[in-house]
């Protein structure tokens, strides 16, 4: 019988800056990620996936493909199926225009139940199927094969799944989602998710979740960085990864302190997204005028038949044109007009010959086959203007520094059955104001397709390759893989 491999735990940092990490460990304020990164790999550019907002980033890692084959779009996108707009909770304000029951519905349980590809497996169906023990704190991405009916532990628990969160879902073995799903009783409250309450509450449960014995496979959620560097800044986030960081300790702490900890369990530790600097906001949901845009609420005034529907996702924004037969004229015009908004970087569209970025550098046509390559060795072709990209072809491959992975990227979000006719990428500094009317100016923000917002770190010990230059560009695509061999498992 081979040797049992070390039990297993995904942390996921919320939004992490690779430079503030970096700063955080140096000052001393963050030592249980420094004993990691002392005994591991690590790296500081893993590529998120585009739009890289947190639904379609954490789908990725969750499933170990891209947003073409998991189907979750972006954070607000157009159900054509169901002619109406999904939020899953840009803002609270967004929300509201939405409804809150309906975005909370999306969010907590269509996101896994109904839009997430039932034809992908998630890290935990892929474990569960093997009889792996997993576990999982709060996180977008939960689906496994374990039945988990809502729970009533805490009376705030029982308030909300008697009015609003009444219906079983499926997990992994050991679930614990805000409070509103709990596998078993630890004590530990999370305040319905509220931010700067998330981390604890993972912490807790995670720390309980060590002290018995309970999982080989964990996935660890740290979300409140994120929404701190939302309302800070990313140059803030040193005290974010501190607060997360000390929720590393309780773990270790759980196992009997550091050394205990490292001989017993492998750790990967990553960010879904990164986040860049807001100086400005783009109002894109009225920016098409002559257009009968889709609101998220019926007018009392008949506008007419709405033409298209805009969905703003931070530092991204997606057009779907919702007249078929219009197609042909349309995506020309929506492009040409994007383009002229003051903010929008990139452009991207399809049509019968493959993907186009349009810029203000020109234009680059792409598709899948030929004599290019990424640097990850696939093979595009490409005609066109490579400043559109700020790219170059050295020996016959293309670089993109200033759009990491972009051909890989863009032609996923492109060639999803869910995503809009028209992909809009905002440059630094600028993101587009939500369907509540909020941004995040002076503070951070992501969903773009440029470096700023796109690279996260990813480090490990205990598992996967010794050298980080086992992959020549690393992505969020590559983490269930390497759980997977991690327990002798394809993925």
């Amino acid at each position: 019988m081979s040797e049992r491999p070390p039990k297993l735990i995904l942390t996921v940092i919320d939004g992490c800056k690779p430079e503030m990490l970096e700063r955080a460990i140096s000052s001393g304020r963050a030592p249980a990620l420094a004993a990691i990164m002392e005994r591991g790999t690590y790296v500081d550019d893993c590529v998120a996936a585009f739009p890289s907002v947190t639904p379609a980033c954490a789908a990725s890692i969750a499933t170990g493909v891209g947003v073409d084959e998991h189907l979750i779009p972006s954070m607000n996108w157009y159900h054509r199926e169901e002619s109406r707009y999904v939020e899953y909770g840009s803002s609270f304000s967004a929300s509201r225009q939405f409804g809150f029951v309906r975005s909370l519905t999306d969010t907590i349980y269509n996101m896994n139940l109904a839009h997430l590809s039932t034809d992908v497996r998630t890290v935990f169906e892929h474990l569960d199927d093997a009889g792996v023990r997993t576990a999982g704190t709060t996180y977008l991405m939960y689906r496994g094969r374990h039945r988990h009916e809502v729970s009533g532990e805490s009376a705030l628990a029982r308030l909300a799944t008697s009015t609003l969160f009444r219906h079983a879902v499926y997990g992994p073995k050991e679930l614990f989602y805000a409070d509103i799903f709990a596998s078993r009783r630890t004590g530990c409250r999370g305040q319905l998710g509220l931010p700067g309450a998330r981390d604890q509450h993972s912490g807790c449960v995670g720390a309980y979740m060590i002290e018995n014995d309970l999982f080989d496979f964990m996935l660890f959620s740290l979300p409140d960085n994120d929404t701190f560097s939302h309302k800070r800044g990313p140059h803030a986030q040193v005290t974010s990864i501190a607060e997360a960081d000390r929720q590393l300790e309780r773990l270790m702490h759980a196992a009997g302190g550091p050394d205990a900890f490292f001989a017993e369990y492998a750790m990967i530790v990553l960010a879904d997204h990164a986040h860049a600097l807001v100086e400005a906001l783009v109002p894109i949901t009225t920016a098409f005028e002559g257009l009968n845009v889709l609101t998220p609420a019926p007018s009392r005034v008949d506008p007419g038949e709405p033409e298209i529907a805009v969905c703003p996702s931070q530092r991204s924004a997606q057009l779907y044109i919702l007249d078929e037969g219009r197609r042909d004229e349309l995506v020309p015009e929506l492009v040409a007009r994007s383009l002229d908004i003051e903010g929008v970087d990139v452009v991207m569209h399809s049509d019968e010959n493959g993907g186009v970025f349009s810029s203000s550098r020109g234009e680059l046509r792409f598709a899948p086959g030929g004599d290019v390559r990424d640097e990850r060795g696939d093979e595009w072709s490409v005609e066109g203007d490579l400043a559109a990209l700020e790219a170059r072809i050295d020996d016959g491959t293309l670089h993109s520094p200033e759009y990491p992975d972009a051909l890989r990227r863009a032609w996923a979000a492109l060639t999803c059955s869910r995503t809009g006719d028209v992909l809009i990428s905002a440059g630094p500094g600028y993101e587009f104001i939500d369907w509540g009317g909020q941004g995040h100016i002076g503070a951070g923000s992501h969903g773009s397709l440029h470096h700023s917002d796109s690279l996260g770190p990813l480090l490990w010990c205990g598992t996967g390759p010794s050298r980080r230059d086992a992959q020549p560009v690393w992505t969020l695509r590559d983490v269930v893989p390497m759980v997977c061999a991690h327990f002798g498992l394809e993925d």
